[in-house]
């Protein structure tokens, strides 16, 4: 049977009963072109564990975009990135929805069987989920919601799409019920006006009306879900719930008899010793002669000490207002910071704050070697030049486990990091970065580690991101009607918290977030106080991480070379030459790298030798020049003048009057006599540091500069006054 919906901004078409019957539950959902079918089921036996044993797999067959797989194998195999990242949106959205105690394997299989290039996969996927496992026999009696918040011309503006969010200088997901919100998602995205790159952070205050937003706007879907679906709901089976393994009479006997054992352990303040001392007042309990003589066996002994130490933990932080390594409710752990402590890697950074410690290495390239990946919703491959790969070995928590490959914990940290770093660097920089972050130790927000650190071996490769990123993990703990925000939460407030959410940004705003809600709804006031209280742990961490930035020493020697330039686009097949004999020739004498782009005549050039660099792209000017009339413009400051004629030459020292001709985020090239330009770099604009080119010169404005160094056509100036 087929059902219509028109709701937040597109129109939804279930198809219900038509297909996968012997799924426990089945939705196939149509928003435009776009077609994808969930299925619900689980097995008949529960498993003797307690705890949820849901799988939630999000897969998308090539077929629905007209493609065949590329490689060998031409059928769909391990899934990408962006399927591991939607697998793990829709399993955080719907497992808070099972019943205590519900431990039979379930899964949830999501096909995308058509795609539109224009909808959204992320939402479709959740809301078809969420119908099939309303729908099914399983007892979850809510609808869940997905709606992704764009901000375009300043208008918030609800399921954009695909190709509006590019436009949109906010990204938002965010799923929940009628009356609670269960998972936010956000980034900001930078933007380019006028070769301007600018940073779009989003206030605390935009933050909290945006989530509103979504907030209302998942309200009307669920009741309207609801509504339409609950006469075709499927009658709930009869299973059995793994009932509360919480033996009382054995919770008293400890709570009575070991309280100030475990607020021992507590206040131990290293993750291991704490563990260690718990281990010992397990132990301690087990050969106590009343437990003997009740017989009580050692898993109930465990599950009534677990169980104290969680409520333990919730009454120090809700009435003490304190935590268990001593810590106030907003203070933020020692931070410690080390730059460039691997001698032959291009940047590196050995963060620590706390027992948490990540090592983040930068890593340059050319164009050569950005990733390549494919999108469903797009014909041609796509590039992505900046990676951030995250690793979480074992031994980072004390574990002898196997080395293997990331799993979609790591995929989801590593993408958050890159979330929160990505719109801090130039769209226009000629590099190709790849940032890994080792976790060497974690007790607690080693994701947000790995932005903090990621920024400073960012900037320790010098690479010039826009501004520093830092990152803090913040909690919440409801107890008794009263509530306690925390920041910088550890592992054992992370494990007894409702709420685990991370915020990173820069001092003017949020550039990432991610939140994970274990209680249901939280009240607009307490979200926005908990993002303030954020504000203030990142401000003192990114206090710590200026004073680091201004110690670093850039190792110039290692790091690769660049130089980006223009010629007439008429003579990129001089320097190809025949069969690609010339630029081979080129690349083998000098060791360099070469990216042509014959659109608009531009040359990459990188290597990791200036001089050679330097020379190669004297002898692409010089065939340039020889092979006709052709402009040799160039980018970062030429002293030929336009048809290579002639060479203006300058006295060192000589005062000029020049025209800003074009500003850049590395300085500003100025037209001077002779038709030609002379690159004044940010660094010769005054005496201290400049952070932006702009808050000195402009295009158009008239300048007198000093000529510092005329070598061939490289013509380097600095400011004299300005009119």
């Amino acid at each position: 049977m087929e059902y219509k919906i028109e709701i937040n901004n597109q129109e939804e078409i279930y198809d219900i009963g038509s297909v996968a019957k012997h799924a426990a539950g089945a939705a196939l959902l149509r928003v435009k072109n776009t077609v994808v079918l969930a299925t619900i089921a689980r097995d008949d036996t529960p498993v003797d564990e307690d705890f949820l044993p849901l799988t939630v797999n999000y897969v998308e067959k090539s077929y629905a975009s007209g493609k065949i797989p590329g490689g060998y194998i031409k059928r769909e195999t391990k899934p990408g990135d962006f399927e591991t990242l939607t697998s793990r949106i829709i399993d955080r959205s719907l497992r808070p929805l099972f019943p205590k105690g519900y431990a039979y394997p379930t899964q949830i299989v999501v096909f995308v069987l058509s795609c539109d290039p224009e909808v959204d996969l992320q939402v479709v996927s959740l809301n078809a989920a969420s119908a099939a496992l309303y729908l099914s026999d399983i007892p979850v009696n809510k609808c869940v919601s997905g709606v992704r918040i764009g901000k375009i011309d300043g208008n918030l503006v609800v399921n954009p799409t695909n190709f509006e969010l590019k436009n949109s200088s906010l990204d938002l997901y965010v799923a929940g019920t009628k009356d609670e919100l269960l998972m936010i998602e956000m980034r900001a995205i930078s933007s380019l006006k006028e070769n301007e790159h600018f940073v779009n952070e989003m206030s605390e205050e935009g933050m909290v009306e945006a989530i509103n937003f979504a907030s209302e706007k998942i309200s009307d879907a669920s009741n309207l879900h609801e509504q339409i679906f609950a006469p075709i709901k499927k009658e709930d089976a009869k299973l059995e719930y793994k009932s509360s393994i919480l033996n009382e009479e054995t919770y008293q006997y400890v709570k009575e008899n070991y309280k100030p054992n475990v607020y021992n352990a507590l206040a131990q303040m290293a993750k291991s010793e704490r563990a260690l001392e718990l281990k010992k007042v397990l132990e301690t309990i087990i050969q106590d002669d009343v437990v003997s003589a009740k017989e009580w066996d050692k898993s109930a002994v465990k599950n009534a000490l677990e169980t104290f130490k969680h409520n333990v933990v919730r009454e120090m932080i809700v009435k003490g207002r304190t935590r268990a390594d001593g810590r106030g409710l907003k203070d933020v752990r020692t931070i410690s910071i080390v730059t460039n402590i691997l001698p032959n890697a291009h940047g590196s950074c050995l963060f620590s704050r706390g027992q948490t410690q990540a090592l983040a290495i930068a890593t340059l390239g050319s164009d050569q070697d950005a990733q390549t990946y494919d999108l469903l919703t797009e014909k041609l491959p796509n590039t992505d030049k900046f990676m951030v790969n995250y690793n979480f070995p074992g031994f980072s928590v004390g574990e002898a486990s196997p080395l293997r490959s990331p799993g979609r914990r790591e995929l989801g940290h590593g993408n958050l990091a890159k979330r929160a770093l990505e719109p801090t660097i130039n769209k226009n920089s000629p590099y190709t970065i790849r940032l890994v972050s080792e976790i060497l130790e974690s007790n607690g927000s080693s994701s947000m580690a790995t932005v903090c650190g990621g920024s400073l071996a960012l900037r320790a490769a010098g690479v010039e991101s826009k501004k520093l990123v830092a990152g803090v993990a913040m909690g919440l703990v409801f107890e008794d009607g009263d509530y306690a925000i925390l920041t910088d939460i550890m592992g054992l407030e992370d494990h007894d918290g409702d709420m685990d959410f991370k915020v990173a940004g820069t001092r003017d705003g949020i550039t990432a977030l991610q939140m994970d809600i274990k209680l249901g709804g939280i009240a607009p006031e307490i979200l926005k106080e908990a993002l303030y209280q954020a504000k203030e742990g990142r401000e003192h961490i990114l206090n710590l991480m200026e004073e680091a930035n201004d110690k670093i020493l850039i190792n110039e020697e290692i790091l690769p070379k660049f130089e980006l330039f223009s010629v007439d686009t008429g003579k990129m097949v001089d320097i190809i030459g025949q069969g690609g004999k010339t630029i081979k020739e080129i690349i083998e004498k000098y060791s360099v790298s070469i990216d042509l782009n014959r659109d608009n005549g531009e040359v990459k050039l990188s290597g990791i030798n200036s001089t050679k660099v330097n020379m190669a792209k004297e002898h692409i000017l010089g065939i340039v020049k020889n092979a006709g009339n052709g402009r040799g413009f160039d980018r970062r400051g030429g002293g030929h003048d336009r048809d290579h004629k002639k060479t203006v030459e300058f006295e060192k020292g000589a005062i000029i009057d020049g025209t800003v001709k074009r500003v850049t985020d590395f300085g500003a090239f100025i037209g001077l006599p002779g038709d030609i330009d002379g690159l004044l770099h940010i660094s010769k604009l005054a005496e201290g540091r400049v952070d932006k080119v702009t808050d000195i010169i402009n295009v158009g404005d008239r300048v007198k500069v000093k000529v510092l160094l005329q070598k061939g056509p490289k013509i380097e100036l600095a400011l004299e006054s300005k009119e």
